[in-house]
């Protein structure tokens, strides 16, 4: 059995991480994720190795075949971020988000706007059982919204990604619902129907919230609805044909395809509807006057699918609006996640997370001390090892024979879990919910973290029902 490190010396990794990453923030600002965070997670990473082979005599072996493990798992994820990157620029050149732009900003009051996006995400997501596609889809297009609204986006974004996580989380087609519920052994309905008790408190007051900083928008919305209209429909043919797009989505997310596949398929609709429809704007994003008709298409095309795209709008805050990155876009995101998912992979290798989450369940004394320590290592968790799967399962894990001991049903756990790993994975910079989300929506974490209400309320609510009481039965 290997000798764990001192929780002292284990903590010391992710302290010289923390502080790199402020460093980091303070001098690169929106700029840490095109290299200087992923620097700080390779000394963090460094750190870990050093003192645990020269103090511990951890071998290397170990750490390759962790981290090889811990790649593996990622490769679908990377594919997603490149299938996102494509729909991204594709639903945008198509004119799919700009036609829902156009019509959205003339339906949607700036009042009512922050509940209704909220409320709109969370059923998307409830449906497709995914944050991820929701917030690249219907999110996107809703951000654009905001902005044509006078809508801070960083308040907009934590409207969007509250309902889009609540939906995620409640729904029986996601993932993390999915391994939260197998991985402490509980029946897939039994495990929602018990997280209602803490998740509908948590949205309803997440609404209400929203509801009273509606109230105080409006100002000049009438002004930035008729420049957004008017700049949209000049330089894009806004037709309801493109809403065939969302539409046939919708229903490939009711079949339950795997998330990949129906991000994938979407944006091959979206580009054969920017072919027939934006064919101007194809030959705009060429820039190839040699080329001939089709040429140009083809080219403009490919590059709505892997690169930058640029779109003259006759207006500097509308041309940044429905400008894309492509899959080129998610670079740096997939660069940060490799290092920060290597970064979790050698703290689990060396034994330093599970000395540190041992001295967590070493403080448990009470129901409420038990779920809190649940929660904090969830959190804890996310931003250690950088993944949401991650956290959930290690949490799962570590906790599961606490709970059996002292009696508690293991529906607590996989509950109390979720509510903690699942939610609070997009408040973390490094983790990669957190990264993906800030890169679609452009929108840096530190910024729309403050207004994500229902993911910072989620854990506070599971710690809360656990000093109520409510539902929780002890085995005798």
């Amino acid at each position: 059995m290997k000798r764990l490190p001192h929780p002292l010396i284990a903590v010391i990794p992710l302290a010289v991480l923390i502080c790199l990453l402020a460093v980091v923030i303070t001098l690169f600002g929106s700029d840490s994720l095109s290299g200087g965070s992923q620097v700080a997670l390779l000394m963090g990473l460094a750190v870990c190795v050093f003192i645990s082979m020269v103090f511990y005599h951890v071998p290397w072996k170990a750490f390759e075949q962790q981290m090889t493990k811990t790649l593996g798992g990622v490769a679908v994820t990377v594919l997603i971020l490149l299938a996102v990157g494509m729909l991204s620029g594709s639903w945008m050149v198509s004119g799919v988000v700009p036609t829902l732009i156009y019509y959205g900003v003339q339906l949607l009051s700036p009042q009512f706007f922050l509940v209704s996006a909220c409320v709109i995400c969370a059923l998307v997501s409830l449906l497709s059982g995914s944050s991820w596609t929701t917030i690249a889809t219907i999110g996107v297009a809703l951000l654009g919204i905001s902005h044509a609204l006078g809508i801070s986006e960083a308040v907009a974004a934590g409207a969007i990604i509250s309902g889009a996580y609540f939906g995620d989380k409640m729904s029986p087609l996601s993932d993390t619902t999915i391994l939260a519920s197998s991985a402490t052994g509980v029946d897939l309905f039994t495990h929602i129907r018990y997280m209602m008790l803490t998740t509908m408190p948590a949205f309803v007051l997440t609404l209400i919230i929203f509801a009273v900083i509606g109230l105080g928008m409006g100002g000049d919305s009438v002004v930035h609805v008729n420049q957004y209209t008017e700049g949209l429909s000049k330089t894009f043919n806004i037709s309801l044909w493109t809403l065939l797009v969302p539409v046939l989505t919708a229903i490939l997310i009711a079949r339950r395809l795997p998330s990949l596949i129906v991000l994938f398929l979407s944006a091959l609709m979206a580009g054969v509807t920017a072919l027939v429809l934006q064919p101007h704007i194809l030959t705009q994003i060429a820039a190839d006057p040699s080329l001939g008709s089709a040429a140009a298409l083809t080219k403009g095309l490919a590059v709505t699918y892997y690169g930058a795209t640029a779109i003259e709008t006759g207006s500097a805050e509308l041309n940044e609006l429905v400008s894309t990155g492509g899959m080129t876009g998610m670079l740096n995101t997939i660069w940060l996640i490799i290092c920060a998912m290597c970064f979790g992979a050698v703290m689990v290798a060396s034994g330093m997370i599970e000395s540190i989450t041992r001295v967590v369940i070493s403080w448990v004394r009470s129901r409420v001390g038990l779920v809190a320590s649940t929660a904090s290592t969830g959190l804890f968790l996310n931003v250690t090892t950088g993944d949401q799967f991650i956290s959930i399962v290690l949490t799962a894990n570590m906790f599961q024979n606490v709970y059996e001991k002292q009696g508690y049903e293991p529906r607590l756990l996989s509950r109390t879990a979720e509510d903690s790993a699942t939610v609070t994975s997009v408040l973390v910079p490094w983790n990669t919910c957190g990264m993906t989300q800030s890169t679609v929506l452009g929108v840096p974490t530190i910024a729309y973290l403050p207004y994500c209400f229902f993911n910072i309320l989620s854990p506070l609510m599971t710690i809360l029902i656990a000093a109520l009481g409510w539902k929780i039965k002890r085995r005798k």
